[in-house]
């Protein structure tokens, strides 16, 4: 088994390579200033923490991410429930268009209520090229397989079980440069504060989605509702108090400002494209329609927003805000000095022609 998966990989390495050095190259010289002059922009690191396969939303999410030239998606974590299962996931979502340069590490398993409404997609998982582990190999021409590449393709594996010490090592490396992207519970967010809380703060920044100030999940109808204990914090509201106070800035999009909805003209813009990328978001809707019965066929793109604030902070501006944080999940805003900043309104229309100026059009990398 392990023999054929290296033949399989080895197959598709050198085309592998040079997609990533294409991708590199793609990424260093985006912006032509007058005169004919090239500046050379450094894109954002990023890593993205996610519970994709449950909601939709995270694989638009990942989907913008991909095919935003501003970020460099260092790695993706996977968070809350099967996070092996969502691993998977990934890995098929990124050989599918061809970015299995990035690497993908298995976060916290924990007790899983919702439906894993995507998990078909993830279990017939199809085996990338050459994935991250695969190329670090010295060599795989001999067969079988020589003592010190299988030795050093066992470690990777093994490292790639451990999503805490992947965040924490970036962060090292990269001191004050990464923003973490967390789309999910706070699972591995608050295991990476516990473990090395010193070497957490070296992050740049988290822009994360969740918490509920004034609004809650909104009506059937439409009809605005109460605060809510919004999902993503409910499930670990610890974690979002271990990361208030971690002295590592907070940019929060609660449900205030991340309701927005993809009606149906802007998901068939998406849909019939036809690319690779839009193409997987196409099964995985489907799936998600098919597996969680009752819900509207226009999915909420909550997790989304994060990123756009990422890429474009003025579709969500952002303001200072005290939070407290009850066992129930609750965000409170509380008189006190800023924990967190905060964006309460978002610019719907503009974010909608970001997301579909970037997904429904060919990778700009």
């Amino acid at each position: 088994m392990r023999v054929s998966r290296f033949l399989l990989a080895v197959s598709g390495l050198a085309l592998a390579v040079a997609g990533l050095a294409a991708a590199q190259v793609g990424a260093v010289g985006q912006t032509a200033a007058a005169g004919g002059q090239v500046a050379a922009v450094a894109p954002q690191l990023v890593i993205l923490d996610t519970d994709i396969g449950d909601d939709i939303d995270d694989a638009f999410a990942l989907a913008l991410a991909l095919h935003s030239p501003e970020l460099r998606l260092l790695g993706i974590t996977t968070e809350y429930g099967d996070t092996e299962l969502r691993a998977k996931l990934v890995d098929r979502f990124l050989g599918a268009v061809g970015r299995s340069d990035i690497s993908v590490d298995i976060g916290i398993p924990t007790p899983h209520e919702n439906v894993f409404t995507q998990a078909a997609y993830a279990q017939k998982r199809i085996l990338p090229p050459a994935d991250q582990c695969t190329m670090q190999l010295l060599s795989v021409s001999q067969i079988p397989v020589p003592k010190r590449e299988q030795d050093r393709y066992d470690a990777c594996e093994k490292d790639r079980q451990d999503a805490i010490g992947f965040i924490l090592r970036s962060a090292r490396a990269h001191p004050a440069k990464i923003t973490l992207i967390a789309i999910g519970p706070l699972f591995n967010v608050q295991a990476a504060i516990e473990r090395d809380p010193e070497t957490f703060r070296k992050l740049k920044r988290v822009v994360m989605m969740g918490g509920s100030i004034y609004r809650g999940y909104d009506g059937k109808n439409g009809e605005k509702r109460p605060p809510d204990a919004e999902w993503n914090i409910s499930r670990d509201p610890a974690g979002l108090r271990a990361l208030l106070g971690s002295g590592v800035p907070v940019f929060m999009m609660p449900l205030d400002s991340t309701q927005i909805h993809l009606e149906t003209e802007e998901r068939e813009a998406i849909f019939s494209h036809g690319s690779p990328l839009t193409d997987q978001l196409t099964l995985l809707y489907h799936q998600w329609l098919a597996g969680n019965a009752g819900h509207a066929n226009a999915p909420t793109l909550f997790d989304p927003v994060a990123v756009a604030y990422a890429v474009r902070p003025e579709l969500c501006p952002v303001r200072p805000m005290r939070l407290e944080v009850d066992d129930k999940g609750f965000t409170r805003p509380v008189d006190g000095p800023p924990n967190a900043q905060v964006c309460l309104k978002s610019d719907e229309k503009g974010f909608l022609e970001l997301l579909l100026g970037r997904i429904a059009k060919d990778d700009p990398r």
